[in-house]
């Protein structure tokens, strides 16, 4: 598929990566959705809280938010309530450990558990004629993963998909984000990520060497020692290799859309399938020069630019 042009053109203040991307994460204003929780057990007796808004809509969004988000993350809200309103019912994923609650197993979410997914749209499969999924980030990662990877038979009922921010290459985005410049963010992760090995720590104190929390300095080391020993690979480059979703990108057989900024800090040069697009028809990318990691801003509108672009795509698919 051509690489699809952009026609995001921001102001001068959101001419910066790191602006736009502060920006929308920090200062933006939002109402809060008024989701409906439900609890789906897991077949490995553990739990996923999914946040639903349902308007009585036969076509259904599942979204799928980024590193340590949730369903309370800004871009979920603003997503799940502009799609909402224009005809479509929203499941809001909540990670293992990430609806506030934590899980009962050992495992915890990472970029490519495609098992809990599955498990949702399992779940609300008989109850619409039309799905889409949309990932921001590490949930880009984890859509594309699930409808490339081969591993679970894709429903006909799933018509589009669109990844935001995606971090098609763990590895190459793991080494950009231990770059200086990204140490802002850094920091943050690893804040809430420590605080949440601590509490699994209490919970499985004999499974879990909390003491290697103090050699973590970047997020490699997080999924060094943590993130690949509690979900089953070997080390951060086993991991990464395994999740990876660039690599399944030319088995890709749903209308799919990837929008990664060219400024985005969190994004290697490897973040940006220029080839894998212009091999599969049903991929298209699109790589505006602005917008930052899932930021995209306009000040003059109620919605983001990206988010307009989700609700077209799936209209016209």
């Amino acid at each position: 598929m051509p690489l699809l042009p952009s026609d995001y053109k921001p102001n001068v203040l959101f001419r910066n990566g790191h602006i736009n991307t502060i920006y929308a994460s920090v200062f933006r204003k939002l109402e809060a959705s008024s989701f409906t929780r439900k609890r789906i057990e897991t077949q490995d007796d553990d739990f996923l809280d999914i946040d639903f808004l349902k308007n009585g809509n036969r076509k259904i969004v599942v979204l799928c938010h980024g590193l340590e988000g949730s369903s309370a993350s800004k871009y979920i809200q603003a997503t799940a309530s502009l799609l909402n309103s224009n005809g479509y019912d929203i499941a809001a994923m909540n990670y293992r450990f990430c609806s506030g609650e934590i899980n009962r197993q050992l495992r915890t979410y990472h970029s490519g558990e495609t098992e809990d997914l599955n498990t949702l749209i399992d779940h609300i499969l008989p109850d619409y004629d039309e799905i889409y999924l949309v990932g921001f980030s590490l949930g880009g990662n984890l859509v594309l993963n699930y409808i490339g990877e081969e591993v679970f038979p894709i429903n006909p009922k799933i018509k589009a998909t669109v990844g935001i921010s995606v971090l098609v290459d763990l590895y190459g985005a793991a080494l950009e984000l231990s770059k200086l410049k990204n140490r802002i963010y850094t920091k943050r992760f690893l804040k809430t990520l420590a605080v949440k090995m601590k509490l699994k720590h209490k919970q499985y104190p004999n499974q879990i060497d909390i003491e290697q929390l103090k050699n973590v300095k970047r997020l490699i080391d997080f999924d060094e020692h943590f993130t690949s020993r509690l979900n089953g690979f070997r080390d951060a480059r086993d991991y990464y290799a395994k999740t990876n979703s660039k690599q399944f990108l030319h088995q890709i057989e749903i209308p799919t859309l990837v929008i990664n900024a060219l400024d985005d800090p969190f994004l290697s040069k490897s973040c940006f399938p220029f080839e894998e697009a212009r091999d599969n028809n049903y991929l298209n990318l699109m790589t505006p020069k602005f917008g930052g990691h899932v930021g995209f801003n306009a000040l003059e509108s109620k919605y983001l630019w990206h988010e307009e672009k989700i609700l077209l795509f799936f209209e016209e698919n």
